[in-house]
């Protein structure tokens, strides 16, 4: 099945876990279990030494605050785009968070995953 036609409770049944373990890994500096879900192109993608110089540097990337809120989900081709409100600890505001799943070789991974 793509996924594309799953509902949208069954695609925020898949994104929830995935979402809060980036956030954890992320706040933890964690590359290698951060980046475990990812597809094989996103992984080839991002060059750890960058992300990691990510990780120690930004206080973003470092401090986000386990409490997001899903937004909605863009159905596109063969992935879906799940978005996020999330916060940070530290910073005041709100964030654009962006998930981008689909399935490689019958798994389900990580196509993209940003904040704005």
């Amino acid at each position: 099945m793509n996924i594309i036609e799953k509902s949208d409770e069954e695609i925020l049944a898949m994104a929830l876990p995935l979402w809060r373990d980036l956030v954890k890994h992320s706040n933890e500096g964690n590359y290698g279990e951060f980046a475990k879900n990812f597809s094989a192109s996103l992984a080839r993608a991002l060059d750890q030494v960058a992300v990691g110089h990510q990780f120690a540097n930004s206080e973003l990337a470092r401090n986000l605050s386990e409490q997001f809120d899903p937004l909605g989900i863009i159905r596109r081709g063969e992935h879906v785009t799940v978005l996020f409100r999330q916060r940070s600890t530290k910073k005041p505001g709100e964030w654009l968070g962006r998930l981008v799943l689909g399935y490689e070789d019958g798994k389900l991974r990580i196509f993209g995953a940003s904040i704005f």
